[in-house]
């Protein structure tokens, strides 16, 4: 839907500020949307085995993984047995239930959830394309969606506060940097994910006569 989204708005508007813009928007929604999915669905399928701290905090963690820190509050409800979950969107504020089992065993109920299959996804500078950073997409992105995608996680990076305080400390806006500095969650978030934080050279290999 966003390929089709972008092929339209580079026909329909001729500004292309305003249809980056458009399609940014587009972007953030249809990403907002997707967690809040996530989310309606781990609380339906998720049972605690109790309510202990350290239970109730391993799931506060997950959380804020996909929805960021200071915006996930879990209240614990010993006399029904729930954990009742508010997490804060710039949309509204989602609510939620789960449930305590003690025969529940939230690992499994993790590994049942269907995660994309992750696909490699090597990437060099034009100037050196003998140095490769080794990453990974999700299976259905094209490697195309792909640059587009690391592309958009550079520019949220460096636009972050993080982003911007190591401009003010002069640190260069470039590739290398980001790769070694950008937090995995500004990756996770486009579809991709670092294997290696730093390049390794092309290895050539020597063919190897039958004996």
């Amino acid at each position: 839907m966003l390929n089709l989204l972008r092929e339209v708005l580079v026909k329909a508007v001729t500004d292309p500020n305003l249809a980056d813009k458009i399609y940014t928007a587009c972007e953030q929604e249809i990403v907002a949307k997707t967690k809040i999915a996530a989310f309606e669905k781990y609380c339906q399928r998720c049972e605690l085995p109790n309510l202990e701290t350290e239970t109730v905090q391993e799931v506060q963690r997950q959380f804020e993984q996909s929805f960021g820190e200071g915006k996930v509050s879990l209240v614990p409800e010993p006399e029904e047995q729930t954990v009742r979950v508010e997490i804060e969107t710039p949309a509204e504020t989602i609510k939620g239930v789960i449930k305590v089992n003690p025969n529940a065993n939230p690992e499994a109920a993790a590994e049942e959830e269907e995660k994309p299959k992750m696909v490699p996804f090597p990437v060099c500078l034009e100037g050196d394309p003998e140095l490769i950073w080794m990453l990974a997409r999700f299976e259905k992105m094209t490697p195309d969606e792909a640059s587009i995608a690391l592309a958009k996680a550079q520019e949220n990076f460096w636009e972050s506060k993080s982003g911007q305080k190591l401009l003010r400390d002069r640190v260069d806006r470039t590739f290398p940097e980001f790769m070694v500095r950008v937090p995995s969650k500004f990756l996770t978030e486009v579809g991709l994910k670092r294997h290696y934080k730093d390049p390794e050279p092309v290895k050539q290999l020597r063919l190897l006569k039958a004996k």
